[in-house]
């Protein structure tokens, strides 16, 4: 049988982004060529007035009005001048809207900084813009490609996750810049697979159980459990103590490290779900991983559904292309191509048995012990 569900829309949805990724690069066909590459070197000037008008709160003081930058200024505590210029720059690329002479509102784009804007991405701004992650980049990303070496780990001297565990502000940030990724990604894991003839997920590295909630959402049969390190099960109990839902009746957390044992499945009905978790791991740690998977569900006939980014074996995109430098820069995984996949699987006792297609960036590979 096929978990596939909406193919159709999931082809469509490949040819659009296909078809924008051609869009996207006609600035290189139409550009001089020295001005467009000054242009991709100042790109981080704009990422760091976005983070800055973030951090400020601006969409959310904003609202639904509209504001002079003079009474933004005020409500956010800095120089009128200084924060004019700074929305200006940003509603040049689309950010905010300039409706007036210095006189600002939300759009679409900044609308999605509210905190409470169902499709908020502000902590993704955040923590990506936050002196933890853009140390890495620009201070060590060159020693970081000559000697092969996690920039993040040159810059703080350990492992991206063995600072968080040391780090509860960041870990934190990081755990809710995590949460809105059903933002940027959609809830197409929800409804373009057939979750149907499952009773249970077990959602390994689930942070805090967002995405199995959005399954357990839309089949009231679902059962979920999270499994995930010992503070981020902490936190998320903490948080849905006071963020009650319906559906966490069917939600529970253990504490656990997916590369020394699982919970045990009880039978075909159990799947477990892999969310954006092995690309942060090298390959051995990824067949730790797998393994660990493998004797979880021994002969029980359970599934495993992985869902990543599969990188085509040549001319990649520029979001897989930057996912996969992103994860260089903070750790020793990567995205992977559909061979290079199926090459982990085999040192693990894990067999592809279907790839989903999403409507968004990712696929999910659906695995089966054997």
């Amino acid at each position: 049988m096929s978990f596939q569900l909406n193919a159709r829309a999931v082809r469509g949805f490949a040819k659009a982004m296909k078809f924008g990724a051609w869009l996207a690069n006609i600035p290189n066909k139409v550009t001089p060529p020295p001005f467009r590459l000054m242009q991709i070197s100042s790109g981080f000037w704009l990422s760091r007035a976005l983070y800055v008008a973030t951090q400020l709160d601006v969409a959310m003081v904003l609202g639904g009005a509209e504001f002079h930058a003079d009474a933004i200024a005020e409500r956010v505590g800095a120089n009128a001048d200084a924060t004019a210029r700074l929305l200006r720059m940003l509603a040049a690329s689309g950010i905010f809207e300039e409706s007036a002479p210095r006189t600002f509102r939300n759009n679409k784009l900044s609308a999605c900084l509210r905190a409470d804007h169902p499709q908020s991405v502000r902590a993704m701004i955040l923590m990506h813009n936050s002196a933890t992650m853009s140390r890495p980049w620009f201070e060590q990303l060159e020693r970081g490609v000559r000697e092969g070496a996690p920039p993040f780990l040159l810059a703080h001297g350990e492992e991206l996750f063995d600072y968080m565990d040391h780090h509860a502000k960041f870990d934190a940030l990081f755990s809710q810049a995590m949460d809105s990724v059903e933002a940027l990604a959609g809830d197409s894991f929800a409804t373009d697979f057939d979750w149907s003839c499952f009773a249970r997920i077990i959602d390994v590295g689930g942070s805090r159980g967002t995405k199995a909630l959005a399954i357990l959402k839309r089949h009231p049969h679902l059962a979920a459990l999270v499994v995930d390190r010992p503070q981020v099960v902490a936190e998320a109990q903490q948080h849905w103590a006071m963020h009650p839902t319906p559906e966490l009746q069917r939600l529970s957390f253990v504490a656990g490290d997916a590369r020394e044992s699982l919970p045990t499945a009880r039978d075909a009905r159990d799947v477990y779900l892999l969310s954006a978790v092995l690309h942060g791991f090298d390959d051995d740690s990824c067949v730790a991983i797998l393994r660990s998977l493998a004797r979880a569900i021994g002969t029980r006939g359970a599934k495993v559904a992985l869902m990543e980014l599969v990188l085509p074996e040549q001319g990649a995109d520029a979001a897989g292309t930057s996912f996969d430098m992103q994860m260089f820069m903070g750790t020793r995984g990567r995205e992977r191509t559909l061979s290079q996949w199926q090459a982990l699987f085999a040192e693990s006792g894990l067999t592809l048995e279907e790839v989903v297609g999403l409507r968004t960036f990712g696929n999910i590979l659906v695995l089966r012990a054997g």
